[in-house]
């Protein structure tokens, strides 16, 4: 591959860089020579705030230009955007919002944020931060980098990785791939600290996401065990407290309401930041805004015990992420060899402290790993990525899994799971099916994501139609593909397989997961195992039922005249047995599966004679059509 020196460096045309597009904070890496390295600005800083300004004229400002200019256009600078990547209205009081600047949520429409007259998408705005960080890597590169690998927390959904790659294509990269945050910091661990067969959770808290994964690297082969994580849970909401308690304070001592001055949040803001940082080495910070108003200004000892107390409650939600994530994995902590903390939030003794206490870390336990700068893991992981996909790395290979099952609604409204949860991805896997009603023209393709047994239960990724040639039914028949690709992005294929009519469908504009009930979803599957199996398997033998009951009807009204009394009463009063059940059933009487299961089975050894006779008298018509018979 050509390259040229440039600034001392050379660098090889062409190249992919791998960029972690953070909540609070971005950064851009490139493999040189075979070491991943974190680029630097002209100034030589590494960290980009991820903060975008956009005036009433000229470009948008970005980075730390932004970040500074924050408190003197709080209405204008946009913060924490990639909460709202993905996103609808409906979402946002449920995702809470700076008051600093306004949001537009109107709905099941995306997310927008009006300034100067025009609404601007998280993607679009996110698309400024990763020209930003183009612009650092076109520094010490002869053109402009065209390819990059962009990660995402664990947990984003197919509309959050759709507009994560949205935003790259704004900002004029090709998205190659698209990986998971924990995933990309073990790759950046894993070059020269781990063993061959180790066994390692990531723990990665960042600025607006928290994603537990457990990952095994086997013979060059990171993949991951089972993943876990909130994306609306951060150093975002530890910020917020501490804002919470300063505006308290401000407001005891008689000075404005944070609440109703984009201003002073901003100030509030950039001093919580800050202190927090300054915290994780010193015992106590004195938090000085002077002239709040012409009148007012403030000063305020904050303690490390006060900063924990405030944090304490945020940290602890992690810990049954932490734990559903061993669960699935089928591990416990003792068979994990390290715990690497990655997200700046990991700086912060009480998290490592934490973290070290869940997993059993110390002499017995997994080693807690902090060898890594935890701002800059995820990055490195990315550009190691970029360096697999151009080759500088032939020996290692990411295996990634997919958080939820996805599949699609069947008859009787139940979730048929044709991938289920943390699947290795990428992965293809596909079922057929047929009609339940006889010259069908089109079949509705429901795809569901969750893992509760009924579809009204699961969450609604999109619906499609599929057009068949019409057949009686149970003769046509429909094969649907799932694939979920490296980003983590599914596709659905549904193919008419006499016809080979198919529609190809990407779930692109679906109805966005809310990930922030995720864990819910999986801890009410486990709550009501037992009730959803039970529901599967009453409503399995409700279909079988009414199946075999019309057949009996519409068998009895044709040729019950000549079968002998003594079997068409017995066939009647089976019939009767099975439709008594289904009655009492239905005004909430305890019928089970198994009874009615029963009752079917007995109308169904009934009325054998009955389709014996309805099957010689199908072979008689055949034979007179043939002329083997006289008509």
């Amino acid at each position: 591959m050509p390259g040229r020196w440039r600034r001392g460096r050379f660098w090889a045309v062409g190249k992919i860089i791998g960029i972690d597009l953070g909540t609070t904070n971005s950064l851009v890496a490139i493999v040189e020579s075979g070491i991943p390295l974190v680029l630097a600005d002209g100034q030589g800083r590494r960290l980009t705030p991820s903060v975008v300004r956009v005036p009433a004229a000229g470009e948008p400002v970005v980075g730390w230009e932004a970040k500074r200019g924050r408190a003197a256009h709080p209405e204008t600078t946009v913060t924490s955007i990639k909460r709202f990547m993905g996103r609808r209205g409906d979402e946002v009081n449920s995702i809470g919002s700076a008051p600093a600047y306004a949001i537009c949520a109107e709905g099941s429409r995306p997310v927008a944020v009006p300034l100067h007259g025009r609404d601007w998408l998280p993607e679009e705005l996110s698309a400024e931060i990763l020209k930003a960080l183009g612009t650092i890597a076109a520094e010490g590169m002869i053109d402009r980098p065209e390819a990059v690998v962009i990660t995402v927390p664990a947990y984003f959904n197919d509309a959050q990785r759709n507009a994560t790659r949205r935003a790259g294509e704004l900002a004029g990269l090709r998205v190659e791939r698209i990986i998971n945050e924990p995933t990309a910091a073990a790759l950046a661990y894993g070059l020269g600290s781990l063993k061959e067969k180790s066994k390692v959770a990531v723990y990665d808290l960042g600025g607006g996401t928290f994603d537990l994964s457990i990952l095994e690297l086997n013979e060059g082969v990171f993949q991951v065990l089972a993943t876990c994580g909130n994306t609306r849970l951060g150093g975002d909401d530890i910020d917020r407290a501490l804002i919470d308690h300063l505006a308290e304070q401000i407001g005891q001592a008689g000075g404005p309401s944070a609440a109703t001055d984009p201003a002073l949040w901003a100030r509030l803001a950039e001093a919580v930041e800050e202190a927090k940082a300054r915290l994780s080495m010193e015992t106590e910070v004195t938090i000085e805004l002077p002239f709040l108003t012409p009148e007012f200004s403030f000063k305020h000892t904050l303690t490390r015990e006060q900063l924990e107390r405030l944090a304490k409650p945020v940290v602890a939600r992690t810990r049954e992420y932490c734990l559903k994530a061993l669960a699935d994995a089928g591990l416990a902590s003792g068979d994990l060899d390290q715990v690497i903390l990655v997200g700046g939030q990991t700086r912060m003794p009480l998290v490592r402290e934490f973290a070290s206490g869940v997993f059993g870390c110390g002499d017995a336990g997994p080693k807690l790993n902090t060898t890594q700068n935890p701002d800059e893991a995820i990055a490195l992981g990315a550009a190691i990525q970029a360096g697999i996909l151009c080759g500088d790395f032939s020996g290692m290979l990411l295996l990634d899994v997919t958080p939820l099952s996805l599949g699609i609604e069947t008859f009787g409204g139940l979730m048929n799971v044709i991938i289920p949860r943390n699947t290795t991805i990428p992965v293809k896997r596909g079922e057929a099916f047929t009609t339940v009603a006889d010259y069908q023209k089109e079949v509705l393709i429901h795809v569901l994501q969750g893992e509760r047994e009924k579809a009204a239960d699961n969450w609604s990724l999109g619906r499609f139609t599929l057009e068949f040639e019409p057949q009686p039914k149970g003769v046509a028949k429909m094969g649907v593909q799932f694939e979920i690709d490296a980003d983590g992005i599914l596709h659905v294929l549904a193919r008419d397989i006499k016809t080979g009519n198919e529609k190809l469908v990407e779930m692109a504009s679906a109805v966005e997961v809310d990930d922030a009930e995720v864990q819910k979803m999986i801890e009410e599957s486990v709550e009501h195992a037992f009730d959803d199996i039970e529901e599967r398997r009453w409503i399995e033998a409700k279909l079988r039922a009414e199946q075999t009951t019309e057949a009996a009807r519409k068998g009895l009204e044709a040729l019950g005249g000549e079968l002998p009394e003594e079997q068409r009463a017995g066939i009647e009063m089976a019939l009767a047995e099975v439709k008594a059940l289904l009655a009492e059933k239905e005004k909430g009487g305890t019928v089970t599966a198994a009874s009615l299961k029963e009752s079917n089975a007995r109308l169904d050894s009934a009325t054998q004679p009955l389709a014996e006779l309805m099957m010689d008298h199908v072979m008689a018509e055949m034979l007179e059509k043939r002329g083997v018979l006289p008509g």
